[in-house]
């Protein structure tokens, strides 16, 4: 099958599930986009490396990479190849340099270890076919429109500190930003990141 290649749009509240999150990504040749709904510790680890922070430690995905490359061995792609009753499926595909291997893993780590090391994210265009979604406008109200709809819905719960963002001043945003990094609270740098590059955009 012929693979359609993926990029990250951006990170946002999830709908549907307290505590979880929406990574989106967008077809790099079309206007469909995949939202997938990721845990907040992945959330953060793609947040980190998007962002380019550096935290006080290596985290997980962090680790793996060093281990990875300390033995020469480097991600080629990610690819993810099924979606069953919701779940996505995803697959590693490593090189040692001899040989080629492929290994099974949770989409949301897969794309965390991909934005490390550079790695082109795949899929197939069923998968697109029956969970994407076809946008109208620009990524950023798309992402918008995720985290709206999900501030009215139960099981959705959108942290207050998010709405109060937008009512402080530019300078303010820094020193906050700041405070977050040294704080390694890192789900919130993010989200003031978002709120700094929604003032500049506009």
């Amino acid at each position: 099958m012929k693979k359609i290649k993926l990029d990250i749009v951006g990170l946002s509240y999830s709908q549907t599930q307290s505590g979880a999150y929406a990574l989106v990504l967008g077809e790099v040749s079309g206007r469909r986009r995949l939202p997938i709904i990721i845990g907040g510790f992945e959330a953060q680890a793609i947040a980190i490396e998007i962002e380019k922070m550096t935290p006080s430690r290596p985290l997980t995905h962090d680790l793996f990479k060093t281990f990875a490359e300390t033995y020469h061995i480097r991600i080629d792609e990610v690819v993810i190849y099924n979606l069953v009753d919701g779940i996505f499926y995803a697959k590693i595909i490593f090189n040692d340099g001899h040989k080629q291997t492929e290994i099974d893993a949770r989409t949301s780590d897969a794309i965390a270890l991909a934005v490390r090391f550079k790695a082109p994210v795949y899929t197939y265009e069923f998968i697109l076919a029956s969970a994407g979604i076809v946008i109208e406008g620009n990524d950023f109200v798309f992402l918008e429109n995720i985290e709206s709809s999900g501030a009215n819905d139960p099981e959705a719960i959108v942290p207050k500190e998010t709405s109060s963002f937008s009512s402080m001043t530019d300078e303010q945003l820094q020193e906050t930003l700041s405070k977050a990094l040294a704080e390694e609270m890192y789900e919130k740098a993010a989200r003031i990141r978002d709120e700094i590059t929604r003032r500049k955009s506009s």
